[in-house]
């Protein structure tokens, strides 16, 4: 299966690029064939500019600034995110990523002004993130993240596709033993995608 996996974590050395590793490197090992888009390696700018507004809904065309990306996941079969939760939501480069990418005529066609999914491509997906608070905290505040991979995006891909969400709550407070199940859940959940 062709994986795309969107990692989006600044540091090298993080648990999350720890999380990241294990994640492509099972995947790998399973057989899959991965394209591993490392937002922060490859620079990506998740910043919408007013032309990319103003075109939002025109046709995508080769000469598209993100084209190379839109390539990459309407060639996914499976999409595999990877991410830290700051601040109750994504980090910005991720979130830009769905502004930019996720587009009419990309994810979703407009039919009679109503949102027809058409990310039918990708028949599987998981999100594999952390968090500093507890997941009370996270349920208090509405744990927007989580909803946006179970619902919305869930929505965009193939009907019926099964969709995962590991998540680490108490990253604060976390130790060697929580962080360690934690690792080993993602790896067994990747050996089995």
């Amino acid at each position: 299966m062709n994986i795309l996996v969107l990692y989006a974590h600044p540091v090298k050395t993080s648990f999350n690029a720890g999380l990241h590793r294990t994640i492509v490197e099972r995947l790998s090992a399973a057989g899959h064939t991965i394209d591993d888009c490392d937002l922060y390696a490859e620079d990506f700018d998740p910043r919408l500019t007013r032309t990319e507004r103003l075109g939002y809904h025109d046709q995508r065309s080769p000469a598209d600034a993100v084209a190379s990306y839109v390539e990459r996941l309407c060639k996914a079969e499976a999409l595999v995110l990877s991410f830290p939760v700051w601040n109750y939501g994504y980090p910005a480069i991720l979130k830009g990523f769905f502004d930019r990418v996720f587009l009419p005529g990309v994810s979703f066609k407009l039919v009679d002004g109503k949102v027809r999914p058409t990310l039918h491509n990708i028949r599987k997906m998981a999100a594999i993130t952390t968090y500093g608070g507890s997941r009370f905290r996270a349920m208090l505040m509405g744990d927007p993240p989580r909803k946006i991979v179970k619902r919305m995006l869930r929505a965009t891909i193939k009907p019926g596709a099964p969709v995962s969400y590991l998540a680490h709550y108490s990253m604060n407070v976390s130790t060697d033993a929580t962080r360690n199940a934690f690792m080993a859940k993602v790896a067994a959940t990747m050996d089995a995608f």
